[in-house]
């Protein structure tokens, strides 16, 4: 019986080895010299304590360019969907600019090539998707409330939900 205790624990510690050494792959692959510049310097000033607790933290990809924030795709209709899901539909379409500012936590930007918030909301995406939804509500309560601007709702997004992790 022992030895199922200590197979078992050398599975785990192996597991959690590998884990905490894995790297994000690269994702600059496609991207503009500027891009890359952004997706790499898109953190918040860090003091060296913060850093270090965040450095392993990828944060997902976000606009901030202004040729990117002038030219978003449209996004589907609010009216298409029920709830909660049709808010956040209807809040893209007010603060658009906001949403493209801001990475998304679901972490479609690797699986789907999204790249930002909203465009989870150009398709169906963010009607599966309560991580979606959720920053997009919380995006804009701080805005509308708050009086946060998009960097500092950046800011906030990327705390919480790095912290979710």
């Amino acid at each position: 019986m022992s030895r199922n205790y200590f197979l078992t624990g050398a599975i785990l510690l192996a597991l959690i080895a590998v884990g905490c050494n894995s790297e994000a792959p690269d994702q600059t692959a496609n991207k503009t010299s500027g891009e890359q510049a952004i997706s790499r310097s898109a953190t918040p000033a860090m003091t060296d304590s913060h850093a270090h607790d965040t450095a392993a933290a990828r944060i997902p990809a976000f606009q901030i360019d202004a040729a990117s924030l002038n030219n978003l795709g449209p996004t589907l209709p609010a009216e298409k969907f029920v709830g909660k899901t049709r808010e956040a539909y209807k809040a893209v379409k007010e603060i658009p600019r906001t949403i493209a500012q801001l990475p998304c936590y679901c972490e479609c930007d690797v699986g789907f090539g999204h790249k930002s918030l909203y465009s989870c909301y150009e398709d169906d995406h963010a009607s599966h998707c309560a991580v979606c939804v959720d920053e997009v509500l919380l995006a804009y309560r701080l805005q509308k409330e708050e009086k946060l601007t998009p960097e500092q709702i950046r800011e906030r997004i990327i705390a919480e939900y790095s912290a979710q992790r």
